[in-house]
């Protein structure tokens, strides 16, 4: 399978590229740990990330570009699934942390905002908030 058959149609294709997202900072520090590994496939298979996919982006998540969704709320549900990424292995790395405001600002969060979101997304997710509760909660950061 050639990477161009991965984007059949552009709502695969958003999963694809988030997927990929979920992968770049799953490999930001250099190691995906058994948490993110389990994540991953979790991920994937909510996604519905066939195996060869999965594969092929595990290998080079940087082939895909972001291809943020236009609905604000599936913007936040993905930054929701990042976050949970960030935590995979209990603690953040700057590299994760780095990269994780970055794929905000591709997302479309503000650039001037991007670090107090993620910032807030972390917390939200550490605290076990659901994503009905992360939802809000961003909007309130965001648009403050």
């Amino acid at each position: 399978m050639s990477i161009s058959d991965l984007y059949y149609n552009s709502e695969h294709s958003k999963e694809i590229g988030h997927f990929a997202n979920i992968v770049k900072i799953a490999k930001a520090d250099g190691e995906i740990s058994d948490g993110e590994k389990d994540l991953l496939i979790k991920m994937g298979k909510k996604l519905n990330i066939s195996l060869e996919e999965f594969t092929i982006i595990l290998n080079n998540p940087e082939k895909f570009p972001i291809n943020p969704p236009v609905s604000y709320d599936e913007r936040i549900e993905r930054l929701y699934r990042l976050t949970k990424m960030v935590l995979a292995n209990g603690d953040v790395h700057l590299k994760e942390q780095k990269l994780f405001e970055k794929i905000a600002v591709g997302l479309h969060f503000p650039n001037d905002r991007a670090e107090k979101v993620c910032a807030e997304a972390i917390e939200l997710v550490i605290k076990n908030v659901d994503l009905d509760e992360f939802i809000p909660a961003i909007k309130k950061v965001d648009k403050a």
